[in-house]
C-alpha cells in the first residue's frame, strides 16, 4: 500500500494536475479580493481594453500580498485569467481571439472543443466547476439581454460580434450546462475564396451568379455545419446594388454587401409565453415593404408555405438555405414542412407549389476531412404524373481518400444543358455549352 501512494505521490500527471487545481483556486481567491477593491460601476464606462490596463497593477499587487510562490510565467498568466474573469468570459477568452476557431463546443466543465478548419479539436481549456461554466453562460445570455435559469434553462441568441450562441442548463442538460458558440468571420468569404478552397469550379461558379443575377429562385441545402449560410452569403453578393433586399432571420447572421438591406430577426417569446414573432410573421410583413428580393436564412417551419408563395407571386430571386442530405430530400422535406401547418393542402398541390416556386437546388457537405463542397446543382424542371421532377447540372463525385486523409474527387457536368438557359439568354446572359460538359479533378 505504502509503495502504491508513493507511486501516486510521483505520478508526473498528478502533479499537474495539483499544479493546476492549485491555480484555479489562487485565480478565484485574486477575483473576489479584486472585486472587494474596485468599483465595477466606476470602470464600466470606460473602454475595455484601458479598464484591462488600469486595473492590471491591482491584480498584481494582490498576488504579490499572497506569497504564493509563481514564476514569471504563471504569474502573467494568471494576471490575464483573473481580468478574463472579470471582463471578459472567462476561460473562453483566448478561444474567442483566436479567429481561426469557427465553432466553441463546451460538452462539461471539463470539455472544451474547437473547431478548425472543419474538423473538431478538443481543447485545454477547463471550467473550475458546473457553476463556474453556468455563470460564464449567464454572463454570455446577459449581453443580448436574455436570461437563463430553472423556468426557461435553454437559450438560442447572437452576440454583438454576430456569434451564434445556444445554450442548455439542468433540468434539460443532464451532465452540466452546454453551450455552443458558432463564430462567424468579420471578413466574408468572396467568390473567388470558394473556388480556391475547391468548394466548386470557377465554371460552376460562373453557371451560379448568372441565376441569381437571372432572378431565379434558389435553395441551399445541406447538413449542420456544411456551410449553407456562408454559401448564401457568397450567392447574396452577386444580388445587383440597385435593388432592395428583406432579409428574415432567427439569429442575423447574413452579411450582406448591398446598401439597401433590410434586417428582420425574430423574437422569442416572453417568460409568460408570449409575444413570439416568428419567420413567419416576418415574411408575411415583408411581402409588404416592397422587396426586390427575399432572403431567408433557414426555412424550418410553418414559413415554409410562404416562402414557396412568395416565390410564386412576383418575388423572383429569393433565396433561402434548409437542412436536407439532397436535393430529392430538400424536396421531401419542404413537403413535410407546408403539409404540416397547411393541412388543407393535398401531396399534390403542395408538390406543384414546390415545382413551379423553385428553380434550382444547391447541395452542400462538409467531408470527412473537414473540407465542404458543393456536390449537386440540381435543377427543378416541373411535374411529371405526381413527381416533382429535376435534372442534376453538375455534380461532385468521390473517388478515394489520399494517404494523410484528403477526400479525392471530380466536379463533373452532367452533359444536360438546364432548362433555365432560356431564361439567362432573357436576361441578357449566355454561357457557352462547352461549360456543360467539362470535369475537373480535385486532388
Amino acid at each position: 500500500m505504502a509503495i502504491t501512494e508513493d507511486i501516486r505521490t510521483n505520478s508526473p500527471d498528478l502533479d499537474r494536475e495539483t499544479s493546476k487545481a492549485r491555480l484555479q483556486d489562487l485565480k478565484f481567491l485574486v477575483h473576489r479580493q479584486l472585486l472587494d477593491r474596485i468599483n465595477l460601476e466606476a470602470v464600466s464606462a470606460l473602454p475595455l481594453d484601458r479598464v484591462r490596463q488600469e486595473v492590471r497593477p491591482s491584480v498584481a499587487k494582490i498576488l504579490s500580498e499572497d506569497k504564493t510562490p509563481l514564476s514569471l510565467v504563471e504569474k502573467d498568466r494568471l494576471i490575464e485569467e483573473v481580468l478574463d474573469e472579470v471582463f471578459g468570459l472567462g476561460p473562453l477568452e483566448p478561444l474567442l481571439k483566436d479567429r481561426s476557431v469557427s465553432d466553441i463546443l463546451v460538452t462539461t466543465n471539463r470539455l472544451v472543443y474547437v473547431e478548425r478548419a472543419g474538423k473538431l479539436q478538443r481543447t485545454a481549456v477547463e471550467f473550475k466547476d458546473n457553476s463556474h461554466l453556468q455563470r460564464i453562460i449567464e454572463r454570455v445570455v446577459s449581453r443580448v439581454g436574455r436570461r437563463i435559469d430553472e423556468s426557461s434553462p435553454m437559450v438560442d441568441a447572437r452576440l454583438p460580434d454576430g456569434s451564434r450562441v445556444n445554450a442548455v442548463i439542468p433540468p434539460l442538460a443532464v451532465d452540466g450546462p452546454l453551450l455552443s458558440i458558432r463564430r462567424f468571420s468579420k471578413d466574408p468569404l468572396r467568390p473567388s475564396d470558394l473556388t480556391n478552397k475547391l468548394a466548386l469550379t470557377p465554371g460552376m461558379l460562373d453557371f451560379l451568379e448568372s441565376c441569381v443575377k437571372s432572378r431565379l429562385n434558389v435553395i441551399i441545402s445541406g447538413g449542420t455545419g456544411a456551410g449553407k449560410t456562408t454559401f448564401l452569403n457568397v450567392l447574396s453578393g452577386f444580388i445587383a446594388e440597385d435593388e432592395r433586399i428583406v432579409t428574415i432571420e432567427d439569429a442575423a447572421e447574413l452579411q450582406m454587401r448591398q446598401t439597401h438591406v433590410a434586417r428582420l430577426e425574430t423574437r422569442p417569446a416572453n417568460l409568460e409565453g408570449r409575444g413570439a414573432i416568428t419567420q413567419r410573421h416576418l415574411l408575411i410583413n415583408a411581402l409588404r415593404m416592397r422587396p426586390d428580393r427575399i432572403v431567408v436564412g433557414e426555412v424550418r417551419g410553418e414559413e415554409a408555405l410562404d416562402m414557396l408563395q412568395a416565390m410564386n407571386t412576383g418575388h423572383d430571386g429569393s433565396l433561402t438555405t434548409v437542412h436536407a442530405n439532397s436535393p430529392r430530400d430538400a424536396i421531401s422535406r419542404l413537403e413535410v414542412m407546408v403539409g404540416m401547418y397547411s393541412g388543407n393542402l393535398n401531396q399534390r398541390s403542395i408538390r406543384q407549389q414546390i415545382a413551379s416556386a423553385v428553380d434550382l437546388f444547391i447541395q452542400i457537405a462538409r467531408l470527412s476531412d473537414g473540407s465542404r463542397r458543393v456536390t449537386h446543382i440540381t435543377e427543378c424542371i416541373g411535374m411529371e404524373g405526381d413527381q416533382v421532377t429535376t435534372q442534376d447540372i453538375f455534380l461532385f463525385e468521390r473517388t478515394g481518400v489520399s494517404s494523410d486523409g484528403r477526400v479525392l474527387g471530380r466536379f463533373r457536368a452532367t452533359g444536360v444543358r438546364p432548362k433555365v438557359s432560356d431564361r439567362l439568354k432573357a436576361a441578357g446572359i449566355e454561357l457557352p455549352g462547352s461549360l456543360f460538359q467539362s470535369s475537373t479533378e480535385v486532388r
